[in-house]
């Protein structure tokens, strides 16, 4: 029997509140995340990931009374990031109730920490995010299109290169990877299938998809062309525009597992 496609609603806090944006900007306010994610876990989500989405940036660390807030009325999972850069940052979270750690930025600039935080929490409480952007460059005269890797909330591009850094981050012990598609993010057109299935070809470890959902069909489409094992989002949830039931319930007429 296949494993069941997870459905992850996300929740992007910034000043202690939930937001969303369009590729990373014009950010508008969609409610208190800890109201949020009760009505998330009577709805049916497999699990929750909460990141802050300024903390990096604005060189604050995540809010650990969040983690603790959240345990109070969630049974189900849940992922929680932004500004985590040690292991002590991890420590706390995953003692506040957390189960999964998120790191992005800070596996970009100290990339041992993934390793030092395997071995002592456990690779399934590590989960790494990457953001990338389609973009171009000029080789010899011809254009040649890659994903290029961002940090600190997508606001600082790096060196990096998607598929190359993906695998680097699952031989240095992530537990799994959450990629999001900063040209997809926010735009409803659906996810980059081409590429998690690439993601997925290339890795062992799970892959979430993020940025693009629209309608149920995308969902479908990144479970069945991207070969994701869970598909994250967030404004079709927060704004009701998909019941999670009613997703659920698509997918499984497709033929797609998922727990109902």
């Amino acid at each position: 029997m296949p494993l069941s496609k997870r459905i992850i609603p996300c929740l992007d806090i910034k000043d202690g509140q939930t937001v969303k944006g369009v590729q990373f900007e014009q950010l508008r306010y969609a409610g208190d995340p800890v109201a949020l994610a009760a009505r998330y876990a009577e709805e049916g989500a497999d699990e929750l990931v909460f990141l802050d989405i300024t903390a990096t940036d604005e060189k604050r660390k995540t809010l650990a009374d969040l983690a603790l807030r959240v345990a109070q009325v969630l049974p189900i999972p849940f992922t929680i990031g932004g500004g985590v850069s040690s292991v002590a940052d991890i420590e706390v979270l995953l003692a506040s109730g957390a189960d999964k750690i998120t790191i992005n930025s800070a596996a970009i600039y100290n990339p041992t920490l993934i390793t030092e935080a395997a071995k002592r929490f456990g690779e399934q409480c590590i989960v790494v995010a990457i953001d990338a952007k389609a973009e171009s460059s000029q080789v010899q005269g011809a254009t040649q299109a890659y994903w290029r890797v961002y940090a600190s909330g997508g606001k600082k591009a790096t060196d990096l290169e998607l598929f190359s850094w993906a695998k680097r981050l699952e031989d240095l012990g992530a537990g799994e990877l959450l990629f999001t598609s900063m040209t997809h993010d926010g735009t409803k057109n659906g996810f980059a299938d081409t590429v998690y299935a690439q993601l997925s070809s290339l890795l062992h470890i799970p892959i979430i998809a993020s940025g693009g959902a629209g309608k149920k069909e995308d969902f479908a489409n990144v479970f069945e062309k991207g070969k994701a094992d869970a598909a994250l989002a967030a404004s079709v949830f927060h704004f009701g525009e998909i019941p999670i039931p009613t997703l659920k319930n698509f997918l499984q007429q497709k033929g797609i597992a998922v727990r109902i």
